[in-house]
C-alpha cells in the first residue's frame, strides 16, 4: 500500500504541469493534516512549489526563462474553487479584461462574499474585498465586468470610444443575463447598457 505522500506524488506527476494543486483535491486520500503534510513534503523534494498558502503547482520548465508558474488570476480563480466563494473582478482588472485598458494592473481587486484579505503571489497582490450580495448577482460573464468597468471609469467620462467597445461585447452577451444584470447596475450605467439591447432587436 502507498503512503499518502506517493499516491499524491504519483497523482501530481501524471497531470500536465503548471495545473495549480490544491490539498482539497487529495481528499479522499487522508484527512487534511496528513495531506498538507504530504505536500509540505513533496515541496522540499521540489516536486512542487508553494505559490499562495494552500496552493502549489508543478512548475513547467523553459529553456529560455526557466520556472514557469500560474499567473495571479488564476491563482485567484483556485482561490475562489477552493474556498466555495463567488468573486467579481473591479476596477483596472475589470477594464484589462475587457480589453478597455492594455494596462495589466499589478494588484488585482475582487469583490467576495467570502472573507476579505490580501494574498502575494509572485510580485503581485490579490485583494479579496467583502462586497454586499447584491453586487454579486449579476449573471453574465460580460455584462458583470462592464457595471464594475464603468464604475470605475466614472459618471461621464465614459468616451464615445469606449461605448462603442463596451456596446460591441455586451452584443455577445446572453439577452436574459442581460437584461437581469442593467437592473442590478446605477441608472447612468443601465443607460449605456440598454442601448445594446436595442441593438440587438434592430
Amino acid at each position: 500500500m502507498l503512503s499518502i505522500e506517493k499516491q499524491i506524488e504519483r497523482s501530481i506527476k501524471s497531470k500536465p504541469k503548471g495545473l495549480l494543486i490544491l490539498p482539497s483535491d487529495y481528499l479522499s486520500y487522508g484527512n487534511s493534516t496528513a495531506i498538507r503534510k504530504a505536500l509540505d513534503r513533496l515541496e522540499d523534494k521540489k516536486v512542487i512549489i508553494r505559490i499562495a498558502q494552500g496552493i502549489y503547482v508543478r512548475p513547467k520548465i523553459s529553456k529560455l526563462i526557466g520556472q514557469l508558474v500560474p499567473s495571479a488570476e488564476e491563482v485567484a480563480e483556485a482561490i475562489a474553487k477552493r474556498d466555495h466563494i463567488r468573486t467579481l473582478p473591479t476596477g483596472n482588472y475589470a477594464l484589462n479584461a475587457l480589453g478597455l485598458s492594455t494596462q495589466v494592473p499589478m494588484n488585482i481587486v475582487l469583490l467576495t462574499d467570502g472573507s476579505p484579505r490580501v494574498i502575494k503571489v509572485g510580485n503581485r497582490k490579490i485583494k479579496f474585498k467583502t462586497t454586499t450580495p447584491k453586487n454579486l448577482m449579476a449573471k453574465g460573464k460580460i455584462s458583470r465586468l462592464v457595471i464594475q468597468a464603468l464604475k470605475d471609469i466614472g459618471n461621464d467620462k465614459v468616451t464615445d470610444e469606449e461605448e462603442m467597445k463596451i456596446l460591441t461585447l455586451l452584443a455577445k452577451e446572453n439577452e436574459k443575463d442581460l437584461k437581469h444584470d442593467i437592473t442590478l447596475a446605477p441608472v447612468w450605467i443601465q443607460k449605456i447598457m440598454k442601448k445594446a439591447l436595442i441593438d440587438v432587436k434592430n
